[in-house]
């Protein structure tokens, strides 16, 4: 079910900051016209630290709707308060979505054993499949392979994890590990050629909110091994994703969605639009 192409959302506001469900609209439409597989609604890239109880449940509520079963969604559920994560299944659709996407808890830096429990906890509490999110240059603490492999052999439900590390050593042992069920998702958008070669499964990706098309195109190829078509278009889109992060995310994706007239270049603080430096350079691109 999430294998391929899924995008992690943007989160549109208006220019006084509310959230913009005409805009979230044209971008669930775009990214679906242009072959995403599945969305992932209130991931990071949803500036969901800034969201607050009312507005995940509303915005949650409107993807499920416009979506109109054309595609799975997967809800961004995590935290670093494994009791109040769990809390958080209750007050959610959980009859309306087809899994969940949990980050490794951050800042409190777990133990690879506080890790385990944290996702045992999880993945106990609902029948939902749960995709592990394993991101150190956020959270600090790297899940190893042999946690998250642990997790997946004693957890049915535990179906995927998107590993961004960008650790290729890491990211092979994990293929090699996983179970049958288990899918290695690839969490960095300019390493998806190099990362489908060595097996993983596919990408959840925050370039394809705006580059859909060509993104799309190259997971396919990519995973077909078709090398030569894949790697044509990732060095199409390589600059172009790299400006995407020269800022932070998602300030790089949000300007060039505006740019494209899908939603307004505004963002919550403490992030910030992009600035005139990295708007001429992409206007370049």
């Amino acid at each position: 079910m999430f294998e391929g192409t899924g995008v992690a959302l943007v989160t549109p506001f208006t220019n006084d900051h509310a959230v913009d469900y005409t805009a979230l609209g044209k971008l669930i439409d775009l990214v679906i016209e242009g072959g995403v597989q599945f969305l992932v609604a209130l991931g990071t890239t949803g500036e969901t630290p800034t969201l607050s109880k009312t507005e995940k449940k509303a915005i949650l509520d409107f993807v499920i709707e416009h979506n109109k079963g054309r595609v799975p969604v997967v809800a961004g559920i995590g935290g670093n308060n494994t009791q109040e994560l769990l809390d958080t299944l209750a007050e959610y659709p959980m009859d309306k979505i087809q899994g969940i996407l949990s980050v490794v808890p951050y800042y409190n830096k777990p133990s690879q054993e506080g890790i385990y429990q944290h996702f045992k906890a999880l993945a106990t509490a609902t029948e939902l499949p749960v995709i592990l999110y394993n991101v150190p240059g956020r959270t600090v603490t790297n899940m190893l392979p042999d946690t998250a492999i642990r997790l997946a052999n004693e957890f049915k439900n535990i179906v995927a994890i998107k590993e961004a590390s960008g650790n290729i050593p890491q990211c092979m042992e994990l293929v090699a590990k996983a179970p049958a069920h288990f899918a290695v998702l690839i969490g960095d958008d300019n390493l998806v050629v190099a990362q489908a070669a060595i097996g993983m499964k596919g990408v959840i990706s925050v370039a394809a909110n705006c580059y859909a098309k060509d993104f799309c195109a190259m997971v396919q190829h990519a995973l077909k091994n078709e090398m030569e078509e894949a790697r044509k278009l990732h060095y199409q889109l390589l600059h172009r994703i790299d400006l995407l992060f020269a800022e932070g995310n998602p300030t790089g994706v949000k300007y060039v969605l505006h740019s494209q007239g899908i939603c307004e270049n505004e963002l919550r603080l403490p992030l910030v639009p992009a600035s005139e430096h990295l708007q001429q350079q992409f206007a370049k691109a």
